[in-house]
């Protein structure tokens, strides 16, 4: 299979967990999109809650039933992308600056459920730039100190801003995007920590201890994956 056949196929397999009367989380992202399609065309009773004004424009373009995070107790599945995927399923996520959203949903979920395709797999993480969410306010000072955090760290790297047609990125939360591109991350729970305490810093890109599993898809089908 392709990649974007991959992506579909998890999110296929994805849609199939779920069960009338969810309420479940809806990533953002190419695969995400793939699960949304999916669980749609299965029309099931059930409320999503999107991570996203894409993934919500998506959802209620299809006619699912959508609500917020405000408006139920709790998220019985969220099934979301990554943008990789390590070691006991340490992810990064955020490159579709949705980031902060993202982990909200999926803190606030039973069970969290990773899809992608085989190419996000990785043995360490940082190969792709670590997002890191700021408030526009004085993002330039964060960004000084941000990149202190990531010396700390022992990752020499200074962040860049996100831009798109000469333009800052701005999240649905009206926050800019910082990328690190760290290369590798030797410990991402010491960086999380870190990058946490920073003034400035609304949130970043590493899930760890989040996903339950991940289904990855592969040339031969699609592959289940553990903590």
């Amino acid at each position: 299979m392709t990649a974007d056949e991959q992506k579909r196929a998890t999110g296929e397999a994805a849609a199939a967990l779920v069960e009338d009367g969810m309420v479940v989380g809806l990533g953002t992202g190419s695969t995400a999109a793939w699960f949304v399609k999916a669980l749609a065309a299965r029309k099931l009773d059930i409320r999503g809650v999107p991570t996203s004004v894409a993934t919500a424009e998506l959802a209620a373009s299809l006619g699912m039933r959508l609500t917020s995070l405000d408006e139920v107790s709790s998220i019985d599945l969220t099934v979301d992308g990554a943008d990789e995927i390590g070691p006991g399923l340490s992810l990064i996520k955020g490159g579709g600056a949705a980031l902060l959203r993202e982990k909200l949903v999926w803190e606030a979920s039973r069970r969290c459920v990773c899809i992608a395709d085989a190419g996000k797999v990785v043995r360490t993480l940082g190969a792709f730039a670590l997002p890191i969410e700021v408030v526009a306010f004085a993002h330039k000072t964060t960004a000084l100190r941000i990149s202190d955090a990531l010396a700390d760290c022992d990752i020499g790297v200074r962040p860049r801003l996100r831009l798109k047609d000469g333009a800052p990125v701005a999240t649905d939360g009206g926050n800019l995007i910082y990328d690190a591109a760290c290369g590798a991350i030797p410990d991402p729970a010491r960086l999380a920590e870190a990058l946490k305490g920073v003034t400035g810093v609304v949130d970043h890109g590493l899930f760890l201890d989040l996903a339950d599993e991940a289904l990855i898809g592969r040339e031969t089908g699609v592959e289940r994956l553990v903590p």
